[in-house]
């Protein structure tokens, strides 16, 4: 029995591009009819939204891995959503799934992709979290990618963010010794205290990142995630011990320059140490989601990882939990609460 108690689907589309930082006025709210269900398809309503740092390069004109949302798209994002009407046989009203359903309340989807989540198992928020792309990200960026080793240093950039937090709990399960960099005193206390992190600094507190890195790192780096790139990067670059990896996930510190920023030109050093830098993408891994999940909601269970939701309340607010990413007011992974 349908449960649906609206014709109406409030979306937030593209108005403009934004040039450097995102502005509200780059995204425009708009009121669309709920289309009608054919067979094999169903309808959710968002209960959380998603926003992350790699929107940014979506709603930009640079050449990117996916493509960008057009003028008058809605806006991409993950979301967590419960089923108000079905003619799907294998979703039922009342099912709360995750589809990639955008910046609305109400989305159709014949299922293909989406997950039935579990109540039980986790809030279901974690979906968009460490359950989830955040995650999976963490998951595979760390132990694939760079295959960390007993008793090595592990440094992580935005340690405090939606994925940073999570890796540098993950390579201390696997007996390593993690090393965080985060931008504010509160963000350093938590990644401290309660990711278990190591060892720590604030990078905006800090005159000299590679003097801290030698400091807190004295046997050198052995694998660095990367997720802001910039001076923070080059620092750890002079740092890194024979045979590195460093793994590329993110570059929060350039997404909004509106020009290529001019740094040291640092490649070299991969060869002087034998290191190796790689970029990769979560959906590269899509077929080993299961046994990843599987792994990380045990780890969840035994409470050998903890996490952190920032959750920012009402729809209306999309655009502006977005734009605060860059400005760092987030720890943890930050999600927009949409309905009970």
């Amino acid at each position: 029995m349908s449960s649906v108690t609206s014709t109406v689907n409030r979306q937030f589309v593209l108005a403009s591009r934004p040039t450097g930082l995102p502005e509200e006025s780059n995204f425009k709210l708009i009121e669309t009819p709920i289309p009608e269900l054919k067979d094999g398809e169903f309808l959710a309503r968002a209960m959380y939204l998603s926003v992350d740092p790699y929107m940014r390069g979506r709603i930009s004109q640079a050449k990117s891995y996916a493509a960008g949302v057009e003028i008058g798209g809605v806006m991409v994002a993950g979301g967590v959503a419960r089923v108000v009407d079905s003619k799907n046989p294998n979703f039922a009203v009342g099912d709360i799934v995750d589809p990639y359903m955008g910046w609305q309340e109400y989305v159709v989807s014949n299922g293909r992709g989406v997950r039935k989540l579990d109540p039980s198992v986790a809030p279901v928020s974690t979906a968009l979290g460490v359950l989830g792309a955040t995650g999976l990200t963490a998951y595979f960026g760390l132990l694939d990618v760079c295959n960390p080793k007993p008793g090595e240093t592990v440094v992580v950039s935005g340690a405090a963010g939606a994925v940073g937090s999570i890796v540098g709990q993950i390579a201390k399960i696997k007996g390593c010794r993690s090393v965080g960099i985060a931008g504010g005193d509160d963000k350093i206390e938590w990644i401290l205290k309660d990711c278990g992190y190591d060892a720590a600094f604030n990078y905006k507190t800090t005159a000299d990142y590679g003097a801290k890195l030698k400091e807190l790192c004295p046997k050198g780096i052995d694998v660095y995630f990367d997720n802001v790139g910039g001076t923070i990067t080059d620092a750890v670059f002079m740092q890194i011990n024979t045979f590195a990896r460093m793994s590329i996930c993110g570059q929060i510190s350039q997404y909004n320059n509106a020009k290529p920023e001019m740094g040291p030109r640092l490649l070299g050093m991969l060869i002087v140490a034998r290191a190796k830098a790689q970029g990769f993408l979560i959906t590269d891994y899509m077929p080993r989601f299961g046994e990843a999940l599987a792994e990380m909601s045990g780890w969840l269970r035994e409470g050998k990882i903890k996490y952190c939701e920032d959750i920012v309340e009402g729809f209306e607010n999309l655009p502006k939990a977005f734009i605060g990413l860059f400005h760092g007011e987030n720890i943890g992974k930050r999600i927009v609460k949409v309905l009970d």
